[in-house]
């Protein structure tokens, strides 16, 4: 009996051997067929990129979806980060997107790109009110291989992106390390610093430096206006200039050089431009001040200084345009004024004046002295004066209007008539008597009557005459008259004797003197006379 149970035993501990063996063989060529093993790692690789949006918002994803997510340029949600990863890649996408409710499911594939590499598929589908979108690449589908590939695509996009931006830029950019070597340069620097030109054997490293950096510059100093260096310039090759920015990196710091030749150029021609001016400015007898648009004072010379006495240590500090007239008026360098109320009033007009367009008045100071004192606009809002001592011009042209004055009134004291007429016919000046015989008043009609207006007015109060006719083709006629005397009957009975005279320059005047019997009135007769006569 105990034998027997003891060979059952012994048959069936036999029999679950074999079965574990069989299962353990069974188990280790599963395990160890390639492709077949299925470890959380490998789980991970085979897990697809997947996301759930519920509208814009997303509700899941699969932890490669999120990666993907993580890759792409900060946005402002996670819609608007895959939206930049998708709308590049499927024109279609955010036109078609709206059509999911109605549809229930899209399918769209990448556009063509330069590359024969297989293209992209997405998948969304209507999962219960909510968006889910599936992305598939063909190159990593089946083959075990994590599904990050895509983030790795969207990466090597990105950089090539920059690489070709950073090639095709025609700013100088280079890095240097915190010892201050080279270890980066785009392509217009290595053009730049002759790289390209050493053969097939590619260029040298390190690369030469183009620019002497300032210490402050691997600090993030600057910009500095840097001409580059005689290395890479070659000998007929004028000054180049760049504007040097420098930005500190982690590990280092990286440079941008923005071409200043034109920046310099003009510089110097404004520098030019200013000396010439100053130069210029410096020799006027007109004193100069031009004010900013904020009217603080940025350029004058040294006749300012002299005509207004304001000594060069006051213009030095810039003043303002008011404080530069309450100078003037402290030092009674301009008219005095009623009240300091009315002062400013009229000093703020003279500004707006000045600024609005040309702008000239006269000032009078006590001193004796007159001042013109102009105001006219300059570009940018700023405003210029040019005060100009006309002291000697104002003296000699009241000297020449007194005497004007004193030959009129000499004139007017000439008891024959006489018109003056321009070489061009017009009346130049008449005196009291010519105005007292014909009716007119020569000052008013002083270079708007012309010879033929004239003698249509004598016409009107005098006998015909062949004079009058002889007189008007005078004034079409072009040249020196010749002198001529005749004799005229006034309405009233008076005889004039007309004398025509040439004077210098085409110029001639017409004398008339009344015959001084003719305007006697007839003798009164007495009663014995008449008596007699009759």
């Amino acid at each position: 009996m105990g034998t027997a149970w003891l060979e059952a035993a012994m048959i069936a501990l036999t029999s679950v051997g074999a079965a574990l063996v069989a299962l353990l063989l069974t188990w280790l060529a599963v395990g160890r067929a390639p492709g077949r093993r299925l470890t959380p790692a490998a789980q991970e690789d085979l897990e697809e990129v997947a996301f759930l949006f519920d509208d814009e918002a997303l509700v899941d994803a699969t932890p490669p979806a999120r990666r993907l997510l993580e890759s792409m340029p900060i946005g402002a949600s996670d819609w608007t980060r895959f939206t930049a990863f998708a709308a590049p890649r499927f024109p279609e996408f955010q036109s078609r997107i709206g059509q999911l409710a109605d549809l229930g499911r899209l399918e769209m594939t990448e556009v063509a790109s330069a590359t024969d590499k297989p293209r992209l598929r997405l998948t969304v589908e209507n999962f219960n009110g909510l968006a889910r979108i599936t992305l598939v690449d063909p190159e990593g589908e089946g083959q075990g291989q994590r599904i990050d590939s895509l983030s790795f695509r969207a990466m090597e996009d990105e950089l090539e992106m920059m690489r070709t931006t950073l090639d095709r830029s025609p700013v100088l950019i280079w890095r240097t390390e915190k010892g201050g070597e080279l270890s980066w340069a785009n392509r217009a620097y290595l053009v730049r610093a002759g790289a390209f030109d050493v053969g097939e054997e590619g260029f040298g490293w390190p690369l030469p430096s183009l620019f002497t950096l300032p210490p402050d510059a691997f600090d993030g100093g600057g910009p500095h206006r840097l001409e580059i260096g005689p290395a890479a310039r070659s000998d007929t090759e004028a000054a180049t200039w760049f504007d040097c920015h420098s930005v500190v990196l982690e590990r280092g710091t990286l440079h941008f050089a923005l071409p200043a030749d034109a920046a310099v150029r003009a510089e110097k021609a404004l520098r030019d431009f200013v000396q010439t001016l100053t130069k210029t400015f410096a020799d006027l007898p007109i004193g100069l001040a031009i004010f900013d648009r904020d009217r603080q004072l940025r350029l004058f010379n040294p006749a300012l200084s002299d005509l207004l006495q304001l000594g060069p240590e006051f213009l030095a500090t810039r003043p303002t345009l008011y404080a530069f007239l309450d100078r003037l008026r402290e030092t009674k360098m301009m008219p005095e004024p009623k009240d300091y109320r009315s002062w400013r009033q009229e000093m703020t007009e003279l500004e707006q004046a000045a600024a609005s367009g040309f702008h000239a008045e006269t000032w009078n100071l006590p001193g004796g002295q007159t001042y013109r004192v102009t105001g006219r606009p300059h570009p940018d809002g700023a405003v210029a004066f040019l005060f100009e001592d006309i002291s000697s011009e104002t003296s000699l042209t009241r000297q020449f209007r007194g005497e004007i004055e004193m030959s009129q009134e000499v004139f007017d004291r000439v008891g024959d008539a006489i018109a003056v007429f321009r070489p061009s016919g017009e009346l130049a000046m008449a005196n009291a008597a010519y105005g007292a015989l014909w009716g007119v008043e020569p000052e008013a009609t002083l270079g708007r009557v012309t010879l033929l207006d004239a003698v249509k007015q004598w016409q009107a109060r005098a006998e015909p005459s062949a004079f009058w006719s002889w007189l008007q083709n005078l004034a079409r006629e072009i040249g020196a008259r010749e002198n001529l005397t005749e004799e005229i009957t006034l309405l009233d009975g008076r005889h004039v004797t007309c004398q025509l005279e040439t004077l210098s320059g085409g110029a001639f005047l017409l004398r008339f003197r009344v015959d001084a019997a003719s305007s006697k009135p007839p003798p009164r007769q007495t009663g014995t006379a008449v008596a007699q006569q009759g």
